[in-house]
């Protein structure tokens, strides 16, 4: 790819150790941003707003339509290794205290977008039901009746995260595995097999509901993901980023094994198979404990991974397989598109945040359409342009021009 298109800055190389094999891991940690890191989170975050527009008949063309797992654990698995990169630097340099203390401020930071994202979205719906335009209560869309009806309960629990909607519970549970990585990173720091150990269990302890988070204070549901379920796949991707688990040999015995499973749980996961085949939906009922998203099923994880080596194999290393290097036309239009999913990848929170929003007001906005396939293309369409600027906005704003000599 040539230099002007993509900076040197985003390659590296395989992830390198940030702790050693011994209790004292202080060593180097992994500095610069992985091209394939930021472009399957960027892919995920195009994936996530899709599938959360109300009647967006692209949903059924996403990934989560033929397979257990979906962009959420891209999202989830893509966080554990940019936590690698970001905050395993801090505990690698400044020890462990200051390693946590970091972690403890970016907790801070998701936990006040949880809240804003809420109570944005909950004004934007009151408004549009005060409005009394419209038939449809968009509150009630969103099952968000309880908290307006009585608020001075409600409002507590929301603060706490003892109420938390289905609409809004990624933020919450990415909290919770956050406040999981010192005890993850302090118990490596003694032995890595200690670590693993503890993930494991508590991945167990959530699939057999042991371990959990109530969501709202007037029944026993609990959150919508299940930190203690879907810590596992964000230490995946941690430990993977970090150097502590080898990468997988790139082997084509592998890769077929990979495309075995993906193809073998289509057809109890495309909703047209289950829909015209009593037999693959009993079998699909038969194993739901394993593909339940909760409390991330074993299957979900056995899933994602044949997606994950394939998506690692087809990159190649440092990701030069996605980068093109030629000076045709479409080399030339690729490395545009390349370069916005790149830059929606290194702003995945604030994209994230914005599409939340987003995704409700574009729900909207087709509700007052005839929802024809060109006005489908149209709101998806621009949702998209709408999160990549959002996305250079967010990079502009961290770069801190402010501070630049005139």
């Amino acid at each position: 790819m040539h230099k002007n298109n993509l900076p040197n800055k985003h390659i590296t190389k395989e992830p390198t150790h940030i702790m050693s094999a011994q209790p004292a891991p202080i060593v180097q940690a992994p500095t610069l941003r992985d091209p394939r890191l930021d472009f399957y989170r960027g892919l995920a975050m195009f994936i996530i707003l899709v599938a959360h527009i109300p009647g967006n008949t692209w949903t059924l063309w996403i990934p989560a339509r033929f397979g257990f797992s979906d962009a959420t654990e891209i999202f989830v698995f893509c966080s554990g290794m940019a936590s690698a990169i970001a905050f395993g630097r801090s505990f690698a340099n400044r020890g462990w205290f200051l390693g946590t203390a970091r972690v403890l401020f970016r907790c801070w930071q998701v936990y006040w977008a949880h809240i804003g994202t809420f109570l944005v979205i909950a004004l934007l719906m009151a408004m549009i039901d005060n409005s009394a335009l419209f038939e449809k209560s968009y509150i009630g869309s969103l099952n968000l009746w309880p908290f307006f009806n009585t608020p001075q309960s409600q409002l507590p629990a929301l603060m706490t995260l003892t109420y938390v909607p289905n609409y809004f519970d990624v933020l919450p549970m990415y909290i919770g595995i956050l406040l999981m990585m010192p005890i993850v990173v302090g118990l490596r720091n003694i032995h890595l097999s200690v670590a693993i150990a503890f993930v494991i269990a508590v991945w167990l302890l959530a699939n057999f509901d042991m371990a959990q988070f109530p969501a709202e204070p007037w029944s026993q549901r609990e959150w919508f993901f299940n930190p203690f379920g879907w810590q596992l796949i964000f230490f995946t991707g941690f430990a993977w980023m970090a150097g502590w688990i080898p990468a997988p040999p790139r082997h084509i015995l592998l890769a077929g094994l990979s495309v075995i499973i993906i193809l073998g749980t289509v057809p109890f996961a495309y909703f047209r198979f289950l829909r015209e085949y009593e037999s693959l939906r009993d079998i699909a009922g038969s194993i739901r404990f394993l593909t339940e998203k909760t409390d991330f099923g074993l299957f979900r994880y056995l899933h994602f991974l044949a997606l994950a080596y394939l998506g690692w194999w087809v990159a190649g290393e440092n990701g030069h397989r996605i980068m093109a290097t030629g000076q045709s036309m479409a080399a030339k239009a690729w490395r545009v598109v390349l370069t916005l999913i790149l830059k929606v990848g290194q702003q995945s929170l604030a994209v994230f945040v914005f599409s939340m929003v987003l995704a409700r007001m574009l729900g909207f906005a087709l509700d007052q359409t005839h929802k024809t396939a060109f006005d489908m293309f149209a709101a998806n369409i621009i949702g998209f342009a709408l999160i990549i600027g959002v996305a250079y906005l967010a990079g502009w704003f961290k770069s801190q021009p402010w501070r630049r000599k005139a």
